[in-house]
């Protein structure tokens, strides 16, 4: 007698629960990513495959509000694909980094220090597509904020390419030197692909040891994300 789909599911979660996995649900995802397209056609291909599951999953977007390179183009695809999207951005950056029509609501912010924070107040996780060195830079304090223990959201790496093969070697460095718990380095999920790296996001549960509990912090914005 062959297995209904609903028997699979309920086996797959079933066999979840056993092994104490549980996964999580994402309402909105902020993805950090360059205001330019690179030099490869892979990175917009993979803005594109990343734009599609979220869509899949209906979940909203969070980024920097941009209308260009893979800034626009996983905004225009989302939106498109009718999920809600979230731009926030420097008033100072509204001339570079927005060309034409707005995609979504657009929420203009004083600098980047406040762009950071309203990102990952609005988000439950967090994806870093091939970017420069403002991606890398709000990567790079996220993933602190996950250690010192400011929030315990998934964060992503999109690796396209080997594009942060260097950035991972880098971090593996940290470790072997003494400056990096090797805990630590499960904070950062990474993936060759889109669908890989949602899979692996909701199954990501924190590892590493906190420098102080959240309850210490100032930014209780950051455990309970706010509607769009």
């Amino acid at each position: 007698m062959e297995k209904t789909q609903n028997q699979d599911d309920n086996s797959s979660e079933q066999k979840n629960e056993e092994s104490g996995l549980k996964k999580r649900n994402f309402r909105r995802i902020c993805v950090f990513c360059g205001s330019s397209s690179g030099n490869r056609p892979s990175f917009s291909a993979a803005t594109l495959e990343l734009g599609k599951q979220l869509i899949d999953r209906k979940i909203d977007l969070i980024y920097g509000g941009g209308s260009v390179g893979l800034m626009g183009l996983i905004s225009h695809t989302v939106f498109n694909g009718g999920c809600n999207v979230l731009g926030i951005i420097p008033r100072a950056l509204l001339q570079y980094e927005i060309s034409g029509e707005t995609i979504g609501e657009v929420k203009t912010v004083s600098d980047m220090h406040e762009r950071k924070s309203e990102m990952a107040k609005h988000a439950d996780a967090f994806i870093a597509l091939p970017g420069g060195y403002g991606t890398m830079e709000e990567l790079l304090e996220i993933i602190a904020w996950s250690q010192l223990g400011i929030h315990e959201k998934p964060v992503g790496l999109l690796n396209v390419d080997g594009y942060y093969n260097s950035l991972l070697a880098l971090f593996d460095k940290g470790v072997e030197e003494g400056f990096i718990e090797n805990s630590a380095k499960h904070i950062v999920v990474s993936a060759e692909n889109a669908e890989q790296l949602m899979r692996k996001m909701e199954e990501y549960k924190p590892l590493h040891e906190i420098v102080a509990p959240r309850t210490s912090w100032e930014v209780d914005q950051l455990s309970e994300p706010s509607s769009l």
